[in-house]
Parts: C-alpha cells; sequence; structure tokens
C-alpha cells in the first residue's frame, strides 16, 4: 500500500490545502493529513479543532484520514508507514524552504521522499495567515474555505469578543 502523509498546521484548512488534499490522495493509496500540534506560528484553533474541522471538509475523500501529531514528521511517516512526504507549493518563495525541510527530512529518513504538488493558480494567493488576516479585517473569506470553517472562524470570534474583529489573533 502506497501511503503518504500530507503535514501542516491547517489554521485554518482553506481550498489551496483540500485541493493539494484531493490530488495527492489520487496518486496514493491512503494520504494521512496530518496536524502539527505545536507550529511555530500563533494559532487561531486548538489542534482538536483543525483537526475536527480538516476532518469535516475532507470526509469526502475515502482514503483520506486525518492525525494530530506532535514531533518530527519523518516520525509520523514512520509511523503510519508511509513513504512519502507531500507539499503545497504556491509560489516561487515557498521553494527555498521546502527544500530546506526536505533535504532535512531526507537526512533523518533516508527512505522517506518528498513530493511538492504545484497548486492550482486560483489558489496561488492564498495562506492560512491571509485567511485570517482578511477575516478579521471584516473581508469575505467565503470563497477561500468551507463552509464549516467559516462558521468555525464566525465562532471563534463570537466567543472571543462577541464579534467586533480579532486584533491580533492573525
Amino acid at each position: 500500500m502506497r501511503t503518504a502523509v500530507y503535514p501542516g498546521s491547517f489554521d485554518p484548512i482553506h481550498f489551496g490545502h483540500t485541493d493539494i488534499a484531493q490530488r495527492a490522495a489520487t496518486l496514493f493509496d491512503r494520504l494521512v493529513v496530518g496536524i502539527y500540534a505545536r507550529p511555530d506560528k500563533h494559532l487561531r484553533f486548538t489542534v482538536d479543532e483543525r483537526v475536527a474541522l480538516a476532518r469535516a471538509v475532507l470526509e469526502p475523500f475515502a482514503n483520506v484520514d486525518v492525525l494530530p501529531y506532535d514531533g518530527l514528521t519523518v516520525e509520523l511517516a514512520r509511523s503510519v508507514g508511509a513513504q512519502t512526504l507531500v507539499r503545497g507549493l504556491r509560489v516561487i518563495s515557498d521553494f527555498e524552504r521546502e527544500y530546506q525541510m526536505a533535504l532535512m527530512n531526507q537526512q533523518l529518513r533516508p527512505h522517506v521522499e518528498t513530493i511538492c504538488l504545484m497548486t492550482r493558480y486560483e489558489y496561488a494567493f492564498l495562506s492560512a495567515s491571509l485567511v485570517k488576516e482578511v477575516f478579521d479585517a471584516g473581508g469575505d473569506v467565503s470563497g477561500m474555505v468551507n463552509p464549516l470553517v467559516l462558521a468555525a472562524l464566525e465562532e471563534k470570534r463570537r466567543r472571543i469578543d462577541g464579534g467586533v474583529g480579532c486584533p491580533g489573533m492573525g
């Protein structure tokens, strides 16, 4: 069985992420979307919330599993029997960081390969940080995220500050 891991923070999962997952799912027998518990980022959602959102959004894809993880991505790959890491590339500036991570992962686990899928043109501008920034500024992100994710963003905003906005939360 060919298994791959698509790792990330997915805070929040957006249409660019979903597109990469869907396309990767056609290339592998099993795709594990790994939700990293403690990225070096300011998070909007807890790991449990990010896992629940990703599971809901990716539910239509029968061969996709969503798992939280902590620690090295190559260790997640080992634990699920994956031979491949999947990464998405949006713009040329992503390449340097992805290449550096691929080389480090190769050093840690030489038998695990990294493949990069190029984003579709319509998602090249999209990042989770931008989704949060636009949302916090009152912009419409409905064309960027699944309706379930939009509802979760709105609920989080209501809980945090009564719907006025989330300064400093992006």
